[in-house]
């Protein structure tokens, strides 16, 4: 099976445009006001408009109002919805789409809470106290082999780069990779080269 790959934190439609050329699956755009890559829906929904039908575009949110999460649907043409924070696993599944549930994975007991959430996509990142992700750290990769046995798809984040995404893919197997901050210049601002470098040492393990 092909391994996906998601560039997330997108917030302009060059950078949208430069990793949907290098190859990636998906692209994530965070509706979470207190992150360095936080977007508007408004600027989401002209970029969505210039991408090919194919892109899965996923939002991201973070302990929202159902209401923020119906209007990016809405305006966005969001094909997976991904939470970050203390969401319910009802929550989670409340809006008729596919969803993905992110775990802050610290230790073997991080893994407990999983099989609550009845999501389509487990993401798993790394823990960093008082951060909800995006903060190019990584985890002990043998929790997420571990993780598989719950029976999800898994996406594996934080802390990937171009240098290091081929080694984690080898040891995991996983269904999908995610990056954000192992791409960038700057928080929200993508280096092209390095997506390509990503999407090209991810496929190639």
């Amino acid at each position: 099976m092909d391994l996906k790959i998601k560039i997330c934190g997108i917030t302009n439609l060059a950078d949208a445009t430069a990793a949907v050329e290098a190859g990636a699956d998906a692209l994530g755009f965070i509706f979470y006001e207190q992150s360095p890559r936080h977007v508007q829906i408004e600027c989401v929904a002209k970029i969505v408009q210039k991408l090919p039908l194919w892109v899965l575009k996923v939002g991201v949110f973070v302990n929202p109002d159902p209401e923020l999460v119906m209007t990016a649907l809405g305006n966005c043409g969001l094909n997976l919805l991904q939470f970050h924070g203390e969401e319910s696993p009802e929550f989670c599944k409340s809006f008729g789409v596919m969803s993905m549930k992110a775990f802050r994975i610290k230790d073997a007991e991080s893994l407990q809470q999983i099989p609550d959430y009845r999501t389509d996509i487990y993401l798993l990142d790394s823990y960093v106290a008082g951060k909800q992700g995006g903060t190019g750290e990584g985890f002990d990769w043998s929790l997420a082999v571990e993780a598989k046995k719950f029976g999800k798809p898994i996406f594996l984040a934080g802390g990937l780069t171009p240098k290091n995404v081929a080694e984690v893919v080898q040891k995991v197997q996983p269904y999908g990779v995610d990056v954000s901050s192992g791409v960038e210049t700057s928080p929200g601002k993508k280096d092209h080269s390095k997506i390509w470098k990503f999407i090209e040492a991810a496929r190639k393990a």
